[in-house]
């Protein structure tokens, strides 16, 4: 019997968005690390374009990583590249480059196919269906909200992106993702 399901596994994993599995894999597989009542998180807002609220992501710390939840409306329909870049900038009338490059979080090339890869702000392309729904987890193992070189919260935040299109996951440096059309901004955990 074969199970089919939509969920986001780890950097290093991959995206089964839709894909058949078999039964044993599939309990594998979904389930969510566990997230302690005081482990860090944030919550932020994500931003389009016209710089109006798409909705929120939030972040929290768990034993593997970090658990990126995002309920947003508002996404075109398709398939887009989501990483985390280096600035906590967001500035829709510059089309969000003011979030500069891809977070790398230590000496990594880009994209999850890659030898020597991925940056630690790379994560699976995201699908959006019709609706413009993006309800999604992504376990990053790239990253943390604690201290250190992979930390996304340090004193000039980072900042997480939505491509126009999808992350070819080869492509140096940023696997070809096209445009940005949707930014929030990472802050430290208060």
């Amino acid at each position: 019997m074969k199970h089919t399901f939509r969920g986001l596994i780890a950097c290093g994993a991959v995206l089964m968005a839709g894909a058949a599995l078999p039964a044993s894999s599939l309990a594998q597989s979904t389930a969510t690390p566990a997230v302690a009542a005081d482990a860090p998180k944030l919550q932020a807002q994500v931003v389009g374009l016209d710089g109006k609220s798409l909705g929120t992501v939030l972040l929290q710390e768990t034993p593997a990583g970090v658990l990126v939840t995002t309920d947003l409306k508002g996404i075109p329909a398709g398939d887009h590249g989501f990483h985390f870049h280096e600035k906590g900038i967001c500035e829709p009338a510059q089309k969000f480059t003011t979030a500069g490059g891809h977070f790398t979080g230590g000496d990594h090339k880009h994209g999850l196919m890659v030898m020597g890869g991925p940056h630690g702000g790379d994560m699976p392309n995201q699908h959006v269906g019709a609706d413009g729904v993006l309800k999604a987890q992504v376990l990053n193992t790239g990253v943390t909200l604690g201290a250190g070189a992979k930390s996304l919260g340090d004193a000039d935040g980072t900042a997480l992106v939505i491509h126009a299109d999808p992350d070819d996951y080869t492509s140096q440096p940023a696997g070809n993702a096209g445009g940005r059309i949707a930014c929030a901004v990472i802050s430290a955990p208060k």
